[in-house]
């Protein structure tokens, strides 16, 4: 049977190649994923072993052992050569006019425990000395060798007499609480430093300074004092036993080589995990719509295959024979195709380590992928599973041939099986009850006030997964339908269109499949596109609820804001419309207190929240929600007290009329620009524009519009990598439309040549294909589409919920892509069976096989 499997194997190659890369890109995908996430896993390990620069042990904080115990156990070790405490302190810098927080670090004992690098001066040796990150110096205006100021705050002690006060052991008669202290003093910067491998970035970076300088600026008095991370140990010799000793003399199992606690740190965390498991079900989908892919092309082959089934079982061959002989082709296709896709997986990692080791500079990445025994068994198992698998019903298939088969010369037949009762069922009930749990996470999102905030999700996802499901599982009942519904309109147009609208229901169950297999693919990038759009919207519009104005500049030293600083701001490109400001401190009845802005009703176009827009511009003043409630009318404190007309919003600052900061006494003299942006500017430029030409210490800067920006940017690269991931399975689908019309022109080789020999030209032949492979890719793409703009939606109204009304936001552009792509995808998937089958003579295609 092996040496016959091959055999039909090699008579059906061009019928296989198709399934072979459907499985190939699905394997691909396993293999980069895999991949990738071995790349993750070991770049945050780096990151994390970067902390503990080159140690060789790290020790954990105990809660029983000081800092100091634990620092003089390591270095009494046999074995041990130096041990440092990771710990950092926070100062602030200053320089003129000029300041900058900074985190500061004490210089390791042993070059092996250091995190930093120092690459201009030296590393500082005393007290007076301190070397900062090029940014922080270039930011101060300061340079090796020059003198800087550095503030930090003492904290008061307290003796066993003031605990023993404080517990009410003494009596004592009250007195002031100590206050905190501020301290300054000269240093000199002696070195500039460099953070490699991003040890020390979600600090923002960090400086470095002598332990004693560190433990002052701490504003304590001993080590012992202060918040003390891990403990680094350096090792001369063996590291195992100086464990083992180390670990006994503290008591305790929290001695960790440096992989060790890299390991323990990054599982802490988890993110890596999450995004390969992430990525896994992405590559899932691919999988899912490649074995759709195969399952239709090895039942179209069997199909094909009757008569010379049946003259097997004639000659005594087995029903179990036949079967095993279509499950080893599959298992053989899914080797070869799994071994190709993890060829080609690894040049993807590979290709995409390159661009980003050149992207990503400041990210510790490996030089090259270092595929393991696991991502390579893994994705080949995969891939011969799926296809297999996929072969189950068709194997099935074969065994049903009967030896009387072989005595019929007719056509191969077409698998014209009904859905059944029983389909239909499970259908309805899939899809019924996965709507109604989906409605009912929307409705629990939006009714939001205590209730889980997961709840509403989890139940939102398991309705729209089971809804999916049910409607995969019923598309041979209704995916016909619509094609034909479709397919009328387009009869009319020619003699070759109504050929091609009839051939899509001539095997309703195989177009089915195909058309589900787009579907699918479809689905879930018009999903993710209108769920991302919605939520960019939502947050856009909660933004500038929240902070309706696109930027501010306050003067914080109180003085009024010259006229020439706002001419500046509005020659700026992207700037639409400046207005001057007064400002002051509110506060409501019960005592809280809020930044109001002050905004004339004519000016009242400067502020992005329309509601808030009209408000003003109708005389009402704008407050936050938890000040008033619905009440209309609020007495508002500031000099005065006044009673005005207020409208609750959900944002963070007050917004008065004139009428009314008048009324409150607020200051006239104006120290603020409001600035609005102009449609499509990029604020985040535009910030760095109006500090540059305001570039005054007194100034404060305040961009609602950059965070959206920055909120917006991250939506758009999540969106773009998430549409890419989910784009192999459309390619992968829309090879399944081109398989489907290769095998149909090879069921229905006797039909195309009858119709040739009728006068249908060889032109009209090849758009009877062209119409036939757009039909069943548009409508694939078309219910696709409808079922993503319906989970989109839904999926948006669910996680956005409780932030408030959520409207569909249609994505037009991405909407005409995809169909565009899938009818071209169709018309192109078309030429090759076309050519084909316009380039058989009809005499001999009527002979017969």
């Amino acid at each position: 049977m092996l040496r016959l499997t091959l055999a039909q194997m090699r008579r059906s190659l061009g019928r296989l190649i198709a399934a072979g890369v459907a499985i190939l890109l699905g394997s691909a995908f396993v293999t980069a994923t895999l991949t990738a996430g071995d790349v993750i896993e070991r770049g945050g390990y780096d990151a994390m072993t970067a902390l503990y620069g080159d140690a060789d042990l790290i020790v954990f904080p105990s809660p029983d052992a000081t800092p100091s115990d634990t620092l003089a156990a390591a270095r009494g070790t046999a074995g041990v050569t130096t041990a440092d405490a990771l710990v950092i302190s926070w100062v602030s810098f200053e320089s003129g006019r000029r300041s900058s927080n900074e985190g500061v670090i004490p210089v390791p004992s042993d070059p092996s425990l250091a995190s930093l690098d120092v690459v201009q001066g030296r590393a500082p040796a005393s007290h007076g000395e301190v070397a900062l990150p090029a940014a922080s110096a270039e930011r101060l205006g300061v340079g090796v060798g020059d003198t800087i100021r550095v503030s930090w705050t003492v904290w008061p002690t307290y003796s066993a007499e003031d605990v023993a006060e404080a517990t009410g052991d003494v009596d004592t008669s009250p007195e002031p609480e100590p206050e905190p202290t501020e301290k300054t003093a000269d240093v000199t910067l002696v070195g500039i430093v460099e953070d490699p491998s991003g040890a020390w970035a979600s600090y923002g970076g960090a400086g470095l300074a002598t332990l004693d300088a560190v433990v002052e600026w701490s504003g304590v008095s001993t080590l012992d004092e202060m918040a003390v991370g891990e403990v680094l140990v350096a090792v001369d010799g063996d590291v195992d036993p100086v464990r083992a000793e180390l670990a006994e003399r503290l008591d305790r199992d929290e001695v960790l080589t440096r992989d060790e606690a890299a390991a323990r740190s990054v599982e802490s965390y988890g993110a890596g995990n999450f995004l390969v498991m992430m990525v896994l079900g992405f590559a899932a989908v691919a999988l899912l719509v490649a074995a759709l892919v195969i399952a239709n092309t090895f039942q179209v082959i069997v199909a094909q295959r009757t008569r010379m089934l049946a003259l097997l079982r004639c000659v005594g061959a087995r029903r179990g024979q036949l079967r095993a002989s279509v499950l080893l082709e599959a298992c053989i296709l899914g080797v070869v195709a799994g071994v190709a896709g993890v060829l080609t997986g690894l040049g993807l990692a590979q290709g995409m380590l390159s661009v980003l080791s050149r992207v990503q500079t400041g990210v510790p990445l490996p030089p090259a992928v270092q595929p393991t025994l696991r991502n390579i068994l893994v994705p080949v198992l995969v891939a011969v599973v799926v296809t297999v698998g996929a072969a189950l019903l068709p194997a099935r298939a074969a065994t049903r041939v009967s030896p009387v088969a072989a005595l019929r010369p007719a056509d191969a037949p077409t698998v014209r099986a009904r859905p059944g009762r029983v389909r239909l069922v499970l259908s309805m009930l899939l899809t019924v009850g996965g709507f109604a749990a989906l409605a009912g996470g929307v409705a629990l999102a939006r009714a939001g006030t205590g209730i889980d905030s997961m709840l509403p999700l989890g139940i939102g996802v398991l309705g729209g997964g089971t809804s999916f499901v049910g409607l995969l599982v019923g598309s041979p009942l209704w995916v016909p339908r619509i094609v034909s519904s479709v397919g009328r309109p387009i009869a009319s147009i020619s003699t070759s269109a109504r050929l091609a609208a009839a051939n899509t229901l001539r095997n309703p169950r195989r177009t089915s499949a195909t058309s589900t297999a787009l579907v699918i693919g479809v689905t879930l990038v018009v999903m993710m596109s209108t769920g991302a759009i919605s939520a960019q919207e939502s947050l856009a519009r909660e933004m500038d609820e929240r902070g309706p104005v696109d930027l501010l500049v306050v003067d914080s030293s109180g003085e009024a804001m010259s006229k020439a600083v706002a001419d500046d701001v509005t020659s700026l490109d992207g700037v639409e419309t400046v207005v001057v400001a007064r400002a002051g401190l509110v506060l409501n009845a019960e005592g809280r207190e809020r930044q109001a802005y002050v905004v004339d009703p004519a000016d009242a176009h400067v502020i992005r929240d329309e509601v808030a827009a009209d408000a003003l511009a109708a005389g009402r003043s704008v407050v936050p929600e938890g000040w008033s409630g619905p009440v209309s009318t609020l007495e508002v404190t500031a000099q005065d007290t006044a009673p005005i007309e207020v409208l609750p919003r959900g944002t963070k600052t007050a917004l008065l009329t004139t009428d009314a900061a008048d009324a409150l006494g607020i200051d006239r003299a104006p120290t603020t620009l409001l600035v609005r942006l102009s449609g499509g500017t990029d604020a985040i430029e535009t910030l760095r524009a109006v500090q540059d030409l305001v570039a005054d210490d007194t100034m404060h800067f305040e961009s609602t519009a950059a965070q959206r920006q920055g909120n917006e940017e991250i939506i758009d690269i999540v969106l773009a990598i998430v549409i890419g991931l989910l784009g192999v399975a459309v390619v992968i689908a829309l090879i399944g439309v081109a398989n489907t019309l290769s095998l149909s022109v090879i069921e229905r080789r006797r039909e195309s040549a009858t119709l040739r020999a009728v006068g249908l030209s060889r032109r009209g032949l090849r758009w009877m294909l062209a119409t036939e492979g757009m039909l069943i890719a548009g409508v694939g793409a078309l219910i696709g589409t409808v079922l993503g703009l319906l989970y989109g939606w839904a999926g948006a109204a669910t996680v956005f919920g409780p932030l408030g009304d959520v409207h569909l936001s249609v994505p037009w552009a991405h909407l005409g892509a995809v169909l565009a792509v899938a009818l071209l995808a169709g018309l192109v998937a078309s030429a090759l069976p076309a050519r084909a089958a316009a380039r058989t003579p009809p005499v001999a295609a009527l002979g017969v096989d």
